[in-house]
């Protein structure tokens, strides 16, 4: 009787998790219920696999609302109907139209309309009848309705704190106070399941509506198959066959691109691959990530694969990656094998501002209905939810501000209030918030993908599904991920600058010949990074210096050492004391010392985890995979990588391995469980890495401002900006006859572009560089008025960052004439003057400008000053005892410094109390790094950028040296002369 039954889907609506909500029908002996979430199909799938396994019939439906109002109910008769429901919100969602007061005429779906429709009803068309409604029937003549009314009791709640779980929910979704949300913008308590045979009581007197909704039920059958299905697209060429002998001829063809053609070893590991391939029905796959990669290469794209796909040599021919297996020893089976529980994946990069040119194609090659963007689901974790709870209460901000004080937790513990929203909070936390857009994942299916979910249009504008990659799995779909990142972007345009500029042609792919270049490698080995993708943070930059790193095989460790997992559980430090010292490594199991021999130990990468609990903890390979994905996140829960703890223990007994050993080596496994590479992606990364190495130290300029014009990296746009001026470049402020909205350069001349500009709109730089082009340069002040649509705040902004200084004219006197001009109301003009009149000149006393204010205007609009560096605008001419390049000379002594604030990183320690790790610019423009204890350090050291005097001890950690501080303040520039 139950057609109308809401899940936690319909967001910041429903209150039950499908589980719940089955395991609630099922205590009232529900035989067969109709899921019908707001506007959404998101836990259908997830419906009929619960309702399966607790023997319940699951029909799948949509309850559609326009402006938070019902205006019809979908029930899907079969597959086909579901899809036509999907069909339907999909076309109103990407054409962004509002749903119609009727739907489409289904074929293949009912529909119910609430209590009090007015029209006539299509024949699989019904009215909604409420048991508080029935009042309404009385003395009525139904004879033209009787086969037309069905029993609408709808499910939100499960119990009375379901309930006033609902109203916090309402009271969220329309920002208001719990109390003001009104009876129609919530449900009623008793839209619950009701006890067994409750409902039947309800409609006695109208045994034929009962009957309608039993016949109407009865009629519907999900004929989905049961279990789990590969739905993704089954082949590339239409034929599985002629998708083997494309594959192999591809394969063998970049073989011999990749190894030449007497490489037996690489022969037969292709070979081998190409079978588990056939065997397990990827060719498809493949072949589809190859024709992405082929398009994009035919575009001029840069890419790099990466993820455990980076293991194949198959995908390594197919230049789908550029990590060669073979040399780094990766096994195929970590991302592809015959006991694989899961689909594998290849992670393919972009350049941010060609990625969505790849996704179109993808759209268009394999057609809108079979493609689409994987979802997320966004819940209410976040503990910010609490500043919700506490709005919708009514509580002031003080109050609310005192609850999320992370320092006043204790005090808070004891409050009957703080008490209350914690409570909510705790059966808020894992329901789900808001549907968005995963960072890459793309579906290709083999059927119309509406059979599945209805599409959603993010932002993004490419068509969306409405869950997420965990559903995506359990439904049976691969993902193809395109993701986007500005490390590629770095690259690319630095390789263009460097054309333009300096008129040669970089090779970029030539990453074999960078691994030898022996500057490279020294630039390596003296962390000298800054720019570079993934090396350039001050943790990495220490982690390459202690390592002496000089090779791309102790970068690919680097690389996947610096994670949290195995930074957090100390074996960082051991394998940097184990690289230097790897002869007298003590192995904690001669099977430790058999698996562990190249990583000194030290378990280093995803692969290694795996082999440790197969070798020594006698797992399968489904565990070991199982246990690889929780390492990941991408375990649902963490119950299935909890259960491998008992597992790995018992398997450790059975083979002899001495308990305590056993213990130790779980908890280095377990140091993995949230973060760790598998080693091809560590490859990748390395690789990248060169290519921004090479870059950097044989066309530095053109690199620098391939960083800056790409917004991407670990540190502020001010730090890049004193990387170019190392490099050599001569850099210059914003000019309007001379910059464009990015950096521009010409020879060892860099501009500052438009769009580092503090308040300066979009329209106006694409205009000034436009209207350059088609007119030639502008000739003045005056001039440049005439000729754009500028408003008076718009050039005050540009006279102030000095865009006019090729005028010859002080700012102060440029300011003048703006405001006389424009205060004469000036008419903008896009073509040439036919007659040019002279303005009349007005003498002026003398309108000077000073470097002190220029800095201060800099400061202001670009964020950091250019005319004078941060040191020069210091009150104290002291610049520190020492400077960076002199601390190994005072090893263990207490020095002065001063430094100018670049970043900070803040850690908690074992008693989770904070410390700091800071870095800075000595007044040479040398970094050096310090740590903050909490018992030297105040409350919050960092008083943001600026210039700091640092008293503490040198100390050093193998060859590093940093600053462990004992006193720090911040020091004073002096007044903005202007202010004074």
């Amino acid at each position: 009787m139950y057609l109308n039954v809401h899940s936690q889907y319909s967001l910041r609506y429903g209150t039950m998790a499908i589980k719940t909500l089955v395991e609630e029908a099922q205590g009232r002996g529900i035989t067969q219920m109709v899921m019908t979430d707001i506007n959404n199909s998101t836990g259908i799938m997830e419906f009929m696999r619960e309702c399966r396994a607790n023997r319940i019939k699951p029909i799948g439906g949509m309850e559609f609302r326009r402006d938070k109002k019902l205006l019809y109910i979908g029930i899907a008769r079969n597959r086909e109907g579901m899809k036509e429901l999907n069909d339907f919100l999909s076309l109103h969602n990407l054409e962004q139209k509002e749903l119609p007061d009727e739907p489409f005429p289904f074929k293949h779906a009912y529909v119910v309309y609430p209590f009090g429709h007015k029209g006539e009803l299509k024949s699989n068309e019904y009215i909604g009848v409420r048991f508080d409604e029935l009042h309404q029937l009385y003395n009525k003549d139904l004879q033209h309705l009787e086969a037309k009314l069905v029993v609408l009791q709808p499910v939100f709640v499960a119990s009375k704190i379901g309930y006033r779980l609902h109203e916090y929910l309402r009271g969220i979704d329309l920002n208001t106070l719990i109390t003001m949300v009104e009876k129609e913008d919530k449900c009623k308590e008793t839209d619950t399941f009701l006890q067994p045979g409750e409902l039947e009581a309800k409609f006695v007197k109208y045994a034929f509506i009962l009957d309608n909704t039993r016949k109407l039920m009865d009629h519907c059958t999900m004929d989905y198959p049961e279990g789990k299905v590969n739905l993704n697209r089954k082949t590339f060429t239409g034929n599985r066959k002629d998708d083997k002998a494309l594959l192999e001829k591809l394969a063998m063809e970049g073989m011999l691109y990749r190894y030449g053609s007497k490489n037996r070893e690489a022969l037969q590991r292709v070979k081998k691959e190409l079978k588990v391939i056939v065997e397990l029905n990827f060719c498809a796959y493949f072949l589809i990530t190859n024709d992405i990669i082929q398009y994009s290469m035919r575009r001029g794209y840069y890419h790099v694969g990466r993820g455990s796909g980076a293991n194949s040599i198959v995908a390594f021919c197919l230049r789908i990656t550029d990590v060669d297996p073979l040399e780094l020893d990766l096994y195929f089976e970590r991302f592809l094998n015959a006991e694989r529980t899961s689909p594998p994946d290849f992670d393919i990069d972009y350049s941010w501002d060609e990625r969505e040119d790849v996704q179109d194609y993808i759209f268009k090659r394999y057609g809108r209905e079979h493609t689409a963007l994987l979802g997320t689901m966004s819940t209410f974790k976040d503990r910010s939810i609490i500043r919700e709870i506490g709005k919708v209460m009514g509580l002031p901000k003080s109050e609310i501000d005192g609850f999320t004080d992370a320092s006043k937790a204790i005090t808070n513990r004891d409050n009957d209030t703080y008490k209350k929203i914690m409570a909510i909070y705790k059966l808020m936390g894992n329901m789900p918030n808001q549907r968005s857009i995963h960072a890459g994942g793309v579906l290709i299916s083999e059927e119309p993908i509406t059979y599945y979910t209805a599409l959603d249009l993010p932002p993004k504008g490419m068509p969306t599904v409405q869950w997420d990659m965990y559903e995506a799995e359990l439904i049976g779909y691969d993902k193809y991920d395109i993701l986007s990142q500005r490390g590629l972007g770095h690259i690319k345009e630095a390789v263009k600058l460097v054309e333009q500029n300096q008129h040669k042609t970089v090779d970029i792919h030539q990453v074999r010949q960078f691994m030898k270049d022996d500057n490279l490698n020294k630039r390596l080995k003296t962390g000298n990074t800054i720019g570079c993708f993934y090396i350039e943070s001050p943790a990495m930059r220490q982690l390459l210096t202690k390592l002496t790193c000089d090779n791309y095989l102790t970068l690919v460790a680097a690389s996947s050492i610096i994670r949290p997992g195995v930074a957090q559980s100390g074996m960082m430090k051991t394998y940097i004391q184990n690289f230097h010292q790897h002869d007298t490594v003590k192995y904690l199991h001669p099977v430790m010392e058999e698996l562990l021999k190249d990583t000194f130990g030290v378990m280093v990468y995803q692969e290694d985890v795996i082999k440790v609990c197969i070798h020594y903890g006698g797992m399968s390979g489904t565990d070991a995979d199982i246990l690889r994905r929780g390492m990941s996140g991408k375990c649902r829960s963490r119950i299935e990588f909890d259960r491998l703890v008992e597992k790995f223990h018992e398997g450790a007994a059975g083979l002899n391995r001495p308990e305590e050993i056993t213990r130790e080596v779980w908890r280095q496994v377990s140091s993995f469980a949230g973060y760790s590479f598998s080693k091809a992606h560590s490859a990748s990364f390395a690789v990248e890495s060169y290519q921004s190495l090479y870059l950097k130290t044989y066309y530095p300029i053109e690199f620098m401002v391939g960083v800056l014009n790409n917004y991407g990296g670990f540190y502020t746009r001010w730090l890049y900006v004193h990387e170019l001026q190392k490099a050599g470049a001569k850099v210059h402020l914003p000019c309007i006859n001379k910059s464009s909205s990015v950096v521009s350069i010409t020879g060892s001349d860099a501009y500052l572009g438009f769009v580092g500009i503090q308040g300066l709109e979009n329209k106006l730089m694409d205009q000034i560089t436009d209207e350059r082009k088609l007119m030639g340069p502008f000739l003045d002040l005056e001039n440049f008025v005439r000729r754009t649509e500028i408003k008076l705040e718009q050039a005050v902004i540009l006279i102030r960052c000095g865009a006019f200084r090729f005028t010859g004219k002080s700012k102060k006197a440029l300011l003048w004439d703006v405001h006389t001009l424009l205060g004469q109301q000036v008419k903008p003009s896009n073509h040439a003057e036919l007659f040019h009149v002279e303005a009349k000149h007005y003498v002026l006393p003398n309108l000077e400008n000073t470097k002190l204010e220029d800095a201060y205007h800099e400061l202001e609009l670009l964020g950091f000053p250019l005319s004078l560096s941060m040191f020069d605008l210091l009150k104290t001419s002291y610049r520190g005892d020492i400077r960076t390049n002199e601390l190994n000379k005072h090893m263990g002594q207490t020095v002065r410094m001063v430094g100018l604030y670049v970043c900070e990183k803040t850690v908690y320690t074992k008693n989770n109390k904070k410390m700091w790790f800071g870095t800075f610019l000595d007044a040479d423009g040398n970094f050096f790094d310090t740590t903050h204890f909490p018992n030297s350090t105040p409350l919050y050291p960092f008083r943001g950028m600026g210039c700091y005097l640092i008293l503490g001890k040198v100390v050093e950690d193998f060859g590093f040296p940093s600053i462990e501080v004992q006193k720090f303040a911040k020091l004073d520039i002096v007044d903005n002369p202007v202010m004074a």
